[in-house]
């Protein structure tokens, strides 16, 4: 008996690329090759046919000028009539594609084309194939192309006389409405005018309202230059507050010094006291400072020519002269009494004196005018925080107005000069290139059939290898154990028929077999083949260390010969002396019982829910002396329940206990879940794959599964074909 090398604990880590390789292109090839041959003569026979039908076709076509009709003195307002005129560019491609115009042409060809309709040029009917083409023709603007006002207009049909005689019709169609369309718009431009005039002048009339009422309600010429004016005087401003805020600095700086200096002398002490006590200087200084501010914010809105300026500047000089006579005084009165503080005035020099009251003088002066330009600087923000507003508003107002009057200035102008001869824009129709004898632009038959020989097959190989790549199907054994990771238990050819005659020998109670073939046995057959000798032997090396006496045979999807296999794995094992008993586990679809013609009243359903074990005996059917079949019985309501039972573990151990091999054939894995339950009650588990018919993504899904539970390895089905041995 032959084996195979593969070893124990052996597993292969390498996976299939997901492309498909080059090897595999002929294998895909060959297996649609059907698609292949399908569609080259499916692609063959229409360019033929096509080729045969075909009839020469003659093209004629003429060229026309499209062109705004505005006259040089109008101009364009705004853009307007430009736009305008590439808008209805589209416009005049559908008039002149229209079936009012076209049926006028029809008249005048039905004396030499009777039967002539609208729907023959324009390309509607299914005799008529070749229909009117209007279209303008492109400009090259460096890398890009740009529509041209030139438009080219071509007809096409199986006689190039008839071409030439449609565009010769559409022609004087097309300048017969021409002029017609001039003269009306010419009447349609000057309706147009009178009728815009008085709404242009009552919106012009509106707008320069609305701009005098904002004026008149904020008090503003010119939002922006008073606004430029303001920020010109805050900066001033600014300049003077940092200057006077430097100077205010160094005058406290001096105070400092000097009444430190006083401080040491009791003389300066009392007359400071004195100057502090004198009621009539503070009056004096308050009286001055207040002038100041005066002053300071009057200058703000009037010029030092001013007579409200001129005074105060006087009030102030006069009290100015007030504060310096009352220092005088008060100096007078402090000689006058230091005959009684000599004591005290020993060594301060009367210049300090003075130089202390001039200091404190010049900071009041400085203080007020901070003062009076921190106000003066709040006051020119404060006017300015408002003009943002007033200035977006102005710049919304102001163009309207221009924009009117630059409406109503150029409508004026097209009265006047009668330049506007549209209401809308218009164009004029300038025929360049007269109609031309329809050429003919049919295509070579000969060239058809060979496009039809050459694209059929390449199309149906296209079409074959997307097939194969888009499903990316197994196509041998190698890429299965690639894909699923598991050991090759062995590869089985397709059983053909000649195959599966082959008999399984009678077995003598002395436990000798015969070497040929044997005769059916009560009309069982079994499939016999070398290659499911190898998979139970290579299943028998695998058994150490732990032996299972349990197997369950599944598959990722059905279709893929798992009932064939299971079939052949015990007749192999009643070859090996086994006794064997093959459940069929599939409750859902059973075919066990199909394949080997038995009947299916009875079996595993019925017995999961039988509780006793005594009467086991009576659901098995044998087939052979060491072959015993269990099928699945009647279909039941909920698979799940029966199989997810203590029940179905009890059944296995006990067939454990009187067969030397208990073979389940269950459910494919995807789209249920009776596998799953299965599994966890047998030893192991041995998959099969279908060659050309599984893909990868199953066999992975499938393994991913079952990965954590015994899976012995896996079966590659259908290889391919073997000699008999």
């Amino acid at each position: 008996m032959a084996n195979i090398s593969l070893q124990q604990g052996q597993f292969v880590t390498n996976s299939l690329p997901n492309t498909v390789k080059f090897r595999n292109i002929s294998k895909i090839l060959l297996r649609r090759r059907f698609i292949v041959l399908g569609v080259s003569c499916v692609v063959m026979s229409a360019t033929s046919f096509v080729a045969m039908t075909h009839k020469p076709t003659y093209k004629s076509h003429m060229q026309i000028l499209i062109t705004p009709n505005i006259s040089e003195g109008v101009g364009v307002t705004n853009g307007v009539n430009s736009q305008l005129a590439i808008e209805q560019y589209s416009v005049q491609k559908n008039l002149m594609e229209s079936s009012k115009l076209i049926d006028k042409a029809v008249k005048l060809l039905q004396f030499d084309y009777p039967n002539i309709t609208t729907e023959d040029i324009k390309g509607k009917t299914e005799d008529s194939k070749y229909p009117l083409q209007i279209k303008p023709l492109e400009i090259k603007q460096g890398a890009n192309s740009v529509s041209s006002p030139v438009w080219e207009i071509s007809f096409e049909a199986n006689d190039p006389i008839k071409t030439r005689k449609v565009l010769l019709a559409l022609q004087k169609v097309y300048q017969d409405y021409n002029v017609e369309r001039r003269q009306e718009q010419l009447n349609q431009g000057l309706a147009f005018i009178n009728t815009r005039l008085p709404v242009i002048k009552q919106q012009v009339r509106q707008a320069e309202k609305k701009l005098e009422q904002f004026r008149k309600k904020h008090n503003v010429l010119d939002p922006e230059l008073q606004s430029q004016l303001l920020i010109k005087s805050l900066a001033e401003t600014q300049k003077q507050l940092q200057t006077t805020r430097e100077q205010l600095q160094d005058i406290r700086t001096r105070y400092q010094n000097l009444g430190e200096k006083i401080a040491v002398a009791s003389e300066e002490a009392m007359t400071s006291m004195r100057i502090a006590q004198s009621s009539r200087y503070k009056t004096l200084t308050s009286e001055l400072q207040k002038t100041e501010q005066a002053l300071a914010k009057e200058q703000l809105r009037y010029t030092n020519d001013s007579p409200v300026i001129q005074n105060l500047q006087q009030q102030r000089q006069s009290q100015l002269k007030l504060v310096q006579q009352e220092l005088k005084r008060l100096t007078a009165e402090i000689k006058a009494e230091s005959i009684q503080i000599q004591s005290h005035l020993v060594g301060v020099e009367p210049s300090l004196v003075e130089e202390f009251i001039q200091v404190q003088t010049i900071g009041s002066e400085l203080t007020a005018n901070e003062k009076r330009l921190v106000e003066s600087e709040q006051q020119i923000r404060s006017q300015l925080s408002r003009y943002p507003s007033l200035i977006a508003e102005y710049q919304r107002l102001l163009p309207e107005v221009e924009t009117q009057r630059k409406t109503l200035e150029q409508m004026l102008q097209a009265q006047q000069s009668m330049g506007m001869k549209i209401a809308h824009g218009g164009f004029d129709w300038h025929f360049l290139e007269e109609p031309t004898l329809g050429i003919s632009v049919s295509n070579d038959r000969f060239w058809l059939i060979v496009v039809g020989m050459i694209s059929g097959p390449i199309l149906g190989v296209i079409l074959a290898l997307m097939w194969g790549m888009r499903h990316r199907i197994i196509h041998s054994a190698q890429d299965l154990q690639r894909v699923s990771n598991l050991r090759l238990l062995g590869a089985v050819p397709k059983l053909a028929p000649r195959i599966m005659e082959k008999r399984l020998p009678s077995l003598s109670w002395l436990g000798g077999r015969s070497l040929t073939p044997a005769v059916e046995e009560d009309n069982i057959w079994l499939p016999c083949h070398e290659t499911l000798d190898i998979v139970y032997q290579n299943t028998q090396i695998l058994k150490s260390p732990f032996p299972f006496k349990s197997v369950m045979m599944t598959s990722a999807i059905p279709g893929e010969g798992r009932t064939t296999l299971a079939l052949g794995l015990a007749a192999s094992a009643a070859h090996m002396h086994k006794r064997v008993l093959l459940i069929d586990a599939n409750l859902r679809s059973p075919k066990l019982h199909k394949v080997l013609q038995l009947s299916n009243d009875w079996g595993l359903s019925l017995l999961l829910l039988d509780e006793t074990n005594t009467e086991v005996h009576e659901y098995i059917q044998p087939i052979h002396p060491s072959i015993d079949i269990l099928t699945a019985g009647p279909t039941p309501e909920d698979a799940v329940e029966l199989l997810s039972s203590q029940r179905l573990k009890d059944l296995i151990e006990l067939f454990e206990d009187s067969y030397d091999l208990v073979l389940i054939d269950a459910p494919p894995i995807l789209g249920t879940v009776d596998s799953r339950i299965i599994a966890s009650y047998c030893n192991g588990i041995i998959m099969v794959g279908r060659i050309g018919w599984v893909t990868q993504t199953e066999i992975t899904q499938a393994v991913e599964i079952l990965k954590s539970l015994n899976l012995v390895g896996i079966i590659a089905n259908e290889v391919g074909s073997y000699h008999k041995v």
